[in-house]
């Protein structure tokens, strides 16, 4: 049985926050129903033949609690018809929605979906949920608590994206300079994105709030290099991370049926969608092998690939996968990564999907592939021809 198309038709997102900046105080879900409401305006399309929203939060208590697709879709003045479910792959959340969403549209089983995701980490902090009582942020220790099962597979070693991202900066042998190097890189680049208004399109300003909070026009090598680790004797620091943020960004999937029906321009076909596991302790390192493992399904090679966008959890994850996969990094995160964007969780997957899709349009090239790293050591890749 051959499979359905899935088109991408629209792509949009708000300018990211970062943490206490102009959307620190906007709830979750207002944020969220704000790239929902642009992405069906630009669209174009009739809101009540939208069958299903399918969006992307972790951490979803207080203000992000309560199935946030819904309560978005709904805040968004849009039709109670509508129905909405909340995807949680940690940093991976809304790509995973993207994938839920297209494989309805693949199956047949839907003909518009909309996919995407929202997080506010200014009121709701990262692991806030799971975090036991005086634990610090990065470490999500507290699911696994009180589980036979993980403690006789895994021990007490402890689960960090934190100690994770050391992890593979020592096992590759990634010093702290190249990851400041790289760092500086992709502050550079966003700050170049911005300056030649790259990302204007694809951004649905927030008021007066139109331009991405986080890169920083002041930062050097040699202040990046003042800074004190975050791990006693380690090598990350703070310019080496991405930022906390805030931010929502959707994206709206339909079939040829679809296309036809309501008139609609596709402006990229999903050619690939796959996700991986690996160690859930080194924690970040599963874009390596789902890549390889996307690219061999996918039959294609690095060099069919025209645009990246991976992830910048942290420079080393970043670094390792282009040491593994041998990709040329001047293709990777052009217009900078998470390190200078900031990483609004929840909301990452489908700001990256966006921004690639508008770059892709601006400089003509045909594939892209989006991974990136996950809570639990997983990653999804999706590849997209642009059309």
């Amino acid at each position: 049985m051959s499979r359905g198309e899935a088109y991408m038709v629209e792509a949009v997102r708000s300018p990211i926050g970062k943490r206490g900046g102009a959307l620190a105080g906007v709830h979750p879900a207002d944020l969220g129903a704000h790239a929902l409401r642009a992405l069906v305006e630009r669209a174009g399309v009739d809101p009540e033949a939208v069958e299903d929203v399918v969006f992307g939060c972790l951490d979803t208590v207080g203000p992000q609690a309560g199935d946030i697709a819904r309560t978005a879709w709904l805040a968004a003045g849009l039709p109670e018809s509508v129905p909405g479910v909340t995807v949680d792959r940690q940093c991976g959340s809304s790509q995973q929605a993207v994938h839920f969403a297209a494989q309805a549209v693949m199956s047949g089983t839907a003909d518009l979906v909309v996919a995407g995701g929202v997080q506010n980490m200014s009121q709701v902090p990262i692991g806030y949920a799971s975090r036991q009582a005086g634990e610090p942020l990065g470490l999500v220790q507290g699911p696994f608590q009180g589980s036979a099962g993980w403690r006789a597979r895994y021990g007490d070693a402890p689960v960090s994206q934190f100690h994770g991202a050391e992890l593979i900066a020592e096992q590759w042998g990634i010093s702290r300079t190249e990851m400041e190097s790289w760092a500086l890189r992709s502050h550079q680049r966003a700050l170049r994105a911005i300056d030649e208004g790259r990302f204007e399109r694809e951004i649905a300003p927030f008021g007066d709030h139109a331009v991405d909070e986080g890169p920083r026009r002041g930062t050097s090598l040699e202040k990046m290099a003042a800074l004190d680790p975050l791990v006693p004797g380690g090598r990350l620091t703070a310019a080496v991370s991405s930022q906390i943020s805030d931010a929502s960004s959707a994206v709206l999937l339909a079939s040829e049926e679809a296309v036809r029906t309501h008139g609609l321009t596709p402006r990229a076909r999903v050619h690939h969608l796959s996700v991986r596991g690996e160690d859930p302790i080194r924690m970040l390192t599963a874009p390596i092998p789902a890549t390889a493992h996307a690219l061999k399904r996918a039959g294609m090679t690095l060099e069919d690939i025209d645009l990246v966008e991976i992830n910048e959890a942290f420079a080393s994850v970043v670094l390792a996968w282009l040491r593994e996969t041998g990709c040329d990094p001047d293709k990777v995160n052009v217009n900078g990564g998470a390190i200078a964007l900031g990483h609004p969780l929840g909301a990452t997957g489908t700001r990256l999907l966006t921004t690639l899709l508008h770059e892709l349009e601006r400089t003509g090239g045909r594939y892209g592939l989006q991974t990136m790293c996950e809570g639990g050591g997983q990653a999804n890749v999706t590849i997209i021809e642009r059309l």
